[in-house]
């Protein structure tokens, strides 16, 4: 288990590498990582090393590092280490770069294979992730601009937004609503996503079914009472199943991991199969991932025919 030192005690030569070496173990935290046993920050792939024997490299060149040198990492893995001064970077990092016909999730798959590249996400690679905190303020600005834009009052009491994704990004969106007085049903297809973020008080409640999970949220939408709630299963199931039943819905969006095929769960594969799947049959899996993408789209803009405001959330989705 990788934990940041705290406190002023130094690991490292000086502050200047102390802070991304304290950096680098706090994005590998439990408490901060969705899978840190896999390196795995956020994002469904989002890793902050290549592989474990690329970051016990780049920590012990950190706790080594003179204060007129940089060490240098490319996507994830230290690569050499560079006579510099004392105003330079102690670090220069440079993730997943892929350029002109390159940049395809093909070759990056074919390079992944052979342990050249990793996908390091916006704050996962560059080692300053930390957590949902991190990402509340501009979701709850997102949901605030719905509110100015769409409903009367300025706030989003007495609407119901549905979204998916309750992951290391995704997880800040129950809270947005809630802040934002709305009520909100929060879909994820992993069942610790849903605890955790109870836990750490990102979101209310969970339902059982998506009938339960309309009752709680008419009935506090009614009282014009903020609340979140978890809803276990599919996006690309529920979603249009929440359509076909007219289901009041005023806002939609999503923040599914959709940017990379295979961390989208396709309708009828269960999720303990996923990522044994995935790996054994990626090409497979990401056509049955984008044809369930299509799904889900396809009941986002259904909604959108019926008047709700909806919008993707930068996650390629459409």
């Amino acid at each position: 288990m990788i934990r940041s030192p705290h406190g002023t005690a130094l690991t490292a030569r000086g502050w200047q590498t102390e802070a991304p070496l304290r950096m680098l173990q706090n994005n590998l935290d439990p408490d901060v990582a969705e899978h840190p046993d896999e390196l795995v920050v956020y994002g469904g792939t989002g890793k902050a090393a290549r592989d474990w024997p690329s970051y016990h490299g780049i920590i012990r060149t950190l706790t080594d590092l003179r204060l007129d040198e940089t060490l240098l990492v490319q996507s994830g893995r230290p690569v050499g280490v560079m006579q510099t001064h004392e105003w330079a970077p102690r670090v220069l990092i440079a993730n997943s770069n892929l350029v002109g016909d390159w940049a395809n999730w093909e070759e990056f798959r074919r390079l992944e294979q052979l342990g050249l590249i990793m996908y390091g996400q916006m704050t996962a690679g560059s080692w300053i992730y930390i957590g949902t905190q991190g990402i509340l303020q501009g979701t709850y600005e997102t949901f605030a601009a719905v509110a100015a834009k769409r409903f009367s009052g300025g706030t989003l009491a007495g609407t119901i937004t549905l979204t998916a994704g309750l992951g290391g990004m995704g997880g800040a969106q129950p809270l947005a609503v809630t802040m934002n007085d709305g009520v909100a049903i929060c879909i994820d297809v992993d069942p610790s996503r849903i605890k955790r973020r109870i836990e750490h008080r990102y979101l209310d409640v969970s339902a059982s079914n998506p009938a339960e999970a309309l009752e709680l949220a008419v009935d506090a939408r009614d009282a014009r009472k903020p609340l979140s709630i978890g809803l276990l299963g599919n996006a690309a199931s529920l979603f249009p199943q929440l359509l076909a039943n007219d289901a009041p819905i005023d806002i939609v969006t999503d923040q599914t991991s959709a940017h990379d095929p295979l961390s989208y769960l396709p309708i009828g594969v269960e999720f303990d199969d996923w990522h044994d799947y995935a790996a054994r049959k990626p090409e497979e899996f990401t056509g049955r991932a984008r044809a369930s993408m299509a799904r889900h789209v396809e009941a986002m803009v259904g909604f959108m025919d019926k008047g709700a405001e909806v919008f993707d959330y930068g996650n390629s989705i459409r």
